[in-house]
């Protein structure tokens, strides 16, 4: 079984949206294919952005959903209701859930589910602007991570488009 992880930044802005699920679609596919029709499992915390994105796009593709779980009140860090519940949605459609052993959602939490996505996966997703991250566990540090673990990354973000 083939099994692909996600990082990436929970604010896609509108201007990098469509560019952003048209390559998480294609790299989705392709990995498809270079499995000769084998199963494909999909790594992500579910977090708002682009997490949830990548979740929606390989569970339509057929793939098994993994979910990785930073902390016991994990749903508290929802900011926005319609983004607890398509976490919700998402969770309860998911194959395999890993929970990270933190009672509480903080940096070094993120950061071990972070790199348990890298760990565990063939290749790694990023939907990544290429900036430092914001607070350990980001996405930066979870890219500079697999780098240096060998894990073959693919970085997904239209040029010329910046984050607030």
């Amino acid at each position: 079984m083939k099994r692909i992880g996600v990082t990436g930044h929970r604010d896609i802005p509108e201007a990098a949206y469509e560019h952003v699920r048209a390559a998480l679609e294609a790299a989705l596919k392709a990995a498809l294919c270079a499995g000769h029709g084998g199963a494909l499992e999909a790594y992500s915390s579910l977090a708002a952005g682009a997490d949830q994105l990548f979740a929606d796009i390989a569970l339509d593709c057929g793939a098994e959903l993994t979910v990785v779980i930073p902390s016991g009140d994990y749903e508290d860090a929802f900011e926005a209701p319609a983004e607890l519940a398509r976490y919700r949605v998402l969770r309860g459609r998911a194959t395999r859930e890993v929970r990270m052993e933190f009672a509480h959602s903080t940096d070094e939490a993120y950061m071990a589910a972070g790199t348990y996505i890298a760990d565990h996966c063939d290749a790694l997703l990023a939907v990544w602007d290429g900036e430092p991250a914001r607070g350990l566990g980001g996405t930066g540090d979870i890219v500079r991570y697999a780098r240096e673990r060998g894990r073959p990354v693919t970085v997904i973000w239209r040029a010329g488009v910046r984050r607030s």
